[in-house]
């Protein structure tokens, strides 16, 4: 996709230090990594810390998350083509590209704050993106029934514990991906696996730090 000048070989230099370092272990991710020009997604004063791995303010008290933490969502999302993704906080638009070109199918991306609202849905449309992701404007924690069920949820802030709109929105064999714990500090990114019987399990992938998940059933 459309992206600035000259940025294309530090996207690739930060895609291959994250590969060798880990945290990208799939072609898929890779790929995705590579087509989706972050630094359309940051503030353009900051265009030039784009591939730097770090979360960089966009705004509004948010941030965009450090590409090595994005790339650990991803990789534990089991992410397939034609999988109904939602994504809860939208922030840039970045981390809803990527899944859009991870499953080639529509993504929704819910955000509570109306200037990420149009600030997603303008780096969307700028990138060529509109066809693949809608941008909703409400409470994330009550996820997006009328797009339900879905195959994945991700969610990019944390959560005080497991909102349960969102396990009720997967469908059976579903994942939810959400950093759970405390208000400001470390959290505990953990996939919920929804069972076939309804039942489901909770597996961690580890420490990471994200701003709060504000709405009913969150903070």
């Amino acid at each position: 996709m459309m992206g600035k000048p000259g940025y294309f070989e530090l996207r690739n230099q930060l895609v291959e230090a994250l590969r060798s370092s880990g945290y990208i272990k799939t072609g898929e991710v890779r790929r995705a990594f590579l087509a989706v020009p972050r630094e359309e997604f940051v503030p353009e004063s900051l265009a030039d810390r784009a591939y730097i791995d770090t979360p960089l303010p966009i705004g509004h008290g948010q941030t965009i998350s450090a590409p090595s933490m994005i790339a650990i969502m991803l990789e534990n999302m089991d992410l397939e083509v034609g999988q109904n993704v939602l994504e809860i906080g939208s922030g840039s638009g970045y981390n809803a590209v990527l899944l859009h070109e991870m499953v080639k199918n529509r993504v929704i991306t819910v955000e509570r704050m109306p200037e990420l609202v149009e600030l997603a849905k303008s780096n969307i449309k700028a990138t060529g993106y509109s066809g693949g992701v809608e941008v909703v404007s409400g409470d994330g924690t009550m996820g997006y029934s009328a797009g339900m069920p879905y195959d994945r949820i991700l969610v990019t802030a944390g959560a005080p514990e497991i909102p349960e709109p969102l396990v009720q929105q997967l469908g059976p064999g579903g994942i939810l991906g959400i950093p759970v714990g405390r208000w400001q500090g470390f959290q505990d990114f953990a996939t919920v696996i929804k069972n076939e019987d309804g039942s489901t399990r909770k597996l961690s992938h580890g420490g990471c730090a994200f701003v709060p998940l504000i709405g009913k059933h969150g903070w």
